[in-house]
């Protein structure tokens, strides 16, 4: 195993509490974090260091996270796991057509949290690396 195996995450947050919960959750879980405060820093981010999964919140100045996953998506495959305050079926439905992979609403159980992340990466198809680039060990 060692440093070379380490996952990368990038969590897009405005808001620090929640930026700082979803660090600790997605340290605990192995990953290498880098963290942004809003959309643009988020999508330059995900740009510079192709993560495994990325966490978005919806609701920022700026561009919203609906509009960064459009972004993102434009040039990566990370997992984007979007979080959010707003509870209608039709949010969930919009953040799915952007381009998330899964959506959870605020506010949210730490561990239950960690536990998809991990399940999301349980199922990562092995040599499936962020931006198709070839993770596949020997």
């Amino acid at each position: 195993m060692g440093e070379a195996a380490r996952q990368t995450a990038v969590v897009i947050d405005d808001d620090a509490d929640v930026r700082d919960l979803l660090v600790q959750v997605l340290t605990s879980a192995g990953f290498h974090v880098l963290a942004v405060d809003n959309g643009f820093d988020g999508v330059d981010a995900v740009r510079a260091h192709d993560p495994d999964i990325t966490t978005l919140d919806v609701n920022m100045p700026g561009i919203d996270g609906y509009e960064t996953a459009r972004r993102i998506r434009e040039h990566s495959n990370t997992y984007i796991l979007l979080i959010t305050a707003l509870t209608e079926e039709a949010d969930a439905v919009l953040g799915f057509s952007v381009g998330a992979d899964d959506v959870v609403t605020k506010p949210f159980r730490a561990r239950e949290l960690r536990a998809r992340v991990l399940a999301a990466q349980r199922r990562r198809p092995r040599g499936s690396a962020p931006g198709g680039a070839d993770g596949a060990r020997d």
